[in-house]
């Protein structure tokens, strides 16, 4: 049986629906649940996955999904998977698959990898943009790497709803881990659009894991509509 057979037995129309209504505009849901998506990517990832990456043949979202699960999964050094990687960002077209493609790096591929996104945070291209954020805020929000993510959000300049949302998120997760450093940096001057900064801050008040106070003080930050 095909990866493809499988995972066309696997589907669930009741699913479907709901699962489309997730992805604006993504054609060709098979509709499988993530953790079965997993599954199968590992399975692969234990086997000859080169010769499953090595193939350009994606009819189905799963199918994109995917490999990139796979290229998280695989073993090799990391400037092997930079490769695959580069070669499948541009393959990203929704938010979901960005999403699961950033996966949670072994400490020899952080700092490659780190190196590798900082073109992505420049891209004119909305999920190469988004694909740089959400790697970062999976694995970079830390005390080493803060002011750079800082000075990242800074220059952010792109149109796109989900790259935007990836900035929100990000900011929000900066906050939560750093908030008097995010606090003073979103209370100065910060350069954000508004509805950027306004959906971070609102990322921030939705999170169970900032104090009411903090809250409070980041409700007063919201920008009004001129």
């Amino acid at each position: 049986m095909t990866i493809r057979e499988q995972l066309l037995e696997m589907a669930e129309p009741g699913y479907r629906d709901f699962h489309a209504s997730l992805l604006p505009g993504v054609a060709n849901i098979i509709s499988i649940r993530l953790p079965l998506l997993r599954g199968i990517a590992r399975e692969i990832a234990r086997g000859d996955w080169r010769a499953f990456l090595a193939s350009d043949d994606i009819l189905y979202y799963e199918e994109r999904m995917l490999r990139g699960l796979v290229i998280g999964y695989a073993k090799c050094s990391p400037e092997e998977k930079l490769g695959y990687v580069a070669r499948f960002v541009p393959k990203i077209d929704n938010w979901a698959v960005c999403d699961c493609f950033c996966w949670k790096l072994k400490a020899a591929e952080r700092e490659p990898m780190w190196r590798f996104i900082q073109p992505y945070f420049r891209s004119e291209a909305e999920y190469d943009q988004r694909f740089a954020v959400v790697m970062a805020l999976s694995n970079f929000v830390d005390a080493e790497h803060l002011e750079a993510l800082l000075k990242h959000f800074e220059a952010f300049r792109h149109e796109g709803y989900y790259a935007r949302m990836g900035v929100a998120w990000a900011v929000s997760l900066c906050f939560i881990r750093f908030p008097e450093r995010t606090m003073r940096w979103l209370a100065a001057q910060c350069p954000l659009d508004d509805w950027t900064y306004n959906k971070s801050l609102q990322k921030i008040v939705e999170s169970y894991r900032v104090t009411d106070t903090d809250k409070s003080a980041v409700r007063a930050l919201k920008r009004r509509a001129k």
